[in-house]
């Protein structure tokens, strides 16, 4: 049964669904005005503690900070309600926008009014990428591994060179900047992690990556598996939330396997920052875009919306749920926090390889270089937010 204060809870998250704005930044304000100020759910203390953990934790920091939340207030019953209360809105109005851009992407019309929102969309690639380097980049051996991983990037190009990279660069700098002394604390606290759930949750990655492999491509069946392990393996090694997903789908869905066109992706991924919610819900737009690219009609598509956002999901969801009850444990482990130097150092390499590629179609299109210039210094220098500048975009591409 559901008592009186987790309807109360039920209610202020879904106010939340539909006020989060502004990605992961924007959304913590939001956490602590509706679950710490004007109902204590949590304590503020830990509320920063769960955002901690969704930082060193790959997958969405919002939802997984939300879903937290959630699990300190009711258990896994409400976690999982609140899980889905939040990403099916945003995911179904990304769905219904591919679904819609699809059906419409032959009309000259419907490409005009889009016509600001692609320089928009790398504005706000770059003015991520820009705070972020900022932040991240700030010793030798982070620029190294930034630098490393744009090259191995641009010069494989093989979506299995972002795990590859971020595991490596993760070993590299918690080798050289962790302390000696920690074992009596890392053998109490894996003691307690039960090997089987490890076992399932790497096992399910490893099952769908061999069925698509396996199916064969011509049958229904293979697109949709592959499309589930496509996101869940990305859901798994994807650090930074939203900022470094976009380029990194970008890289793999287009610059790669070419299940649709940079036109296409940067008219996606601008809208979506139109909308409330979590930025992951934009893997529906791709899932939903890459099955109408192969000749699916209007299930297929849903479909592909439905997976590709449950894939890039569920890793991030069973890793909060799972680490919550030893987070106290785990966050004196100076190998973890001195790992995710070099993690967010690759993250940021693929960030800035990702923008390279999407700036080159542009050209020397003097407007669309302004445009995106201008965004990102909209963005640097003032308070507006992505959502206004966008809906912007939308209105000149209309008018004029």
């Amino acid at each position: 049964m559901v008592n009186k204060r987790q309807l109360l809870f039920i209610r202020d998250v879904f106010l939340f669904t539909f006020t989060a704005f502004g990605g992961a930044q924007a959304h913590l304000a939001l956490l602590l005005k509706y679950f710490v100020k004007n109902v204590r759910y949590i304590t503020e203390e830990e509320l920063l503690e769960l955002n901690a953990l969704s930082q060193v934790l790959p997958g969405p920091a919002s939802t997984q900070t939300l879903v937290g939340i959630a699990y300190k207030v009711g258990g896994l019953k409400l976690a999982l309600i609140t899980f889905l209360i939040w990403i099916i809105p945003s995911a179904a109005l990304m769905t219904f926008a591919a679904i819609s851009f699809a059906k419409w992407g032959q009309q000259q019309k419907f490409g005009e009014i889009l016509e600001y929102i692609q320089p928009i969309a790398l504005g706000i690639v770059a003015f991520g990428a820009y705070n972020l380097a900022k932040r991240v980049l700030v010793s030798q051996l982070t620029i190294f591994l930034a630098v490393a991983a744009v090259v191995g990037t641009m010069v494989l190009r093989n979506a299995y060179v972002f795990p590859i990279a971020i595991l490596i660069g993760g070993m590299i700098s918690s080798a050289i900047g962790t302390p000696k002394e920690e074992s009596e604390l890392r053998v109490r606290l894996f003691s307690n992690i039960n090997p089987k759930k490890l076992i399932y949750f790497i096992g399910v990655l490893l099952i769908l990556a061999a069925l698509g492999a396996i199916i064969n491509r011509t049958s229904l069946f293979s697109l949709p598996i592959r499309l589930f392990e496509n996101f869940y393996r990305n859901g798994i090694f994807i650090f930074g939330g939203g900022q470094v997903l976009v380029p990194l789908m970008f890289t793999e869905f287009v610059e790669m396997k070419h299940y649709l066109n940079g036109t296409d992706f940067l008219s996606g991924f601008a809208l979506q920052q139109a909308l409330p919610g979590p930025t992951f819900s934009f893997t529906s737009y791709v899932g939903a875009l890459s099955m109408k690219t192969f000749g699916y009609g209007l299930t297929g598509q849903m479909l592909g919306g439905l997976v590709a956002v449950m894939g890039i999901n569920l890793p991030g969801l069973i890793l909060v749920l799972f680490i919550v009850p030893f987070w106290e444990d785990l966050k004196k482990i100076s190998r973890i926090k001195y790992s995710m130097v070099g993690i967010n150092a690759v993250s940021v390499g693929f960030i800035i390889a990702a923008f390279i590629l999407l700036v080159q179609p542009m050209g020397l299109n003097l407007m669309a270089i302004g445009v995106m210039v201008c965004t990102f210094l909209v963005l640097n220098f003032t308070k507006i937010s992505p959502p206004i500048i966008v809906l912007a975009g939308i209105l000149l591409g209309y008018f004029v």
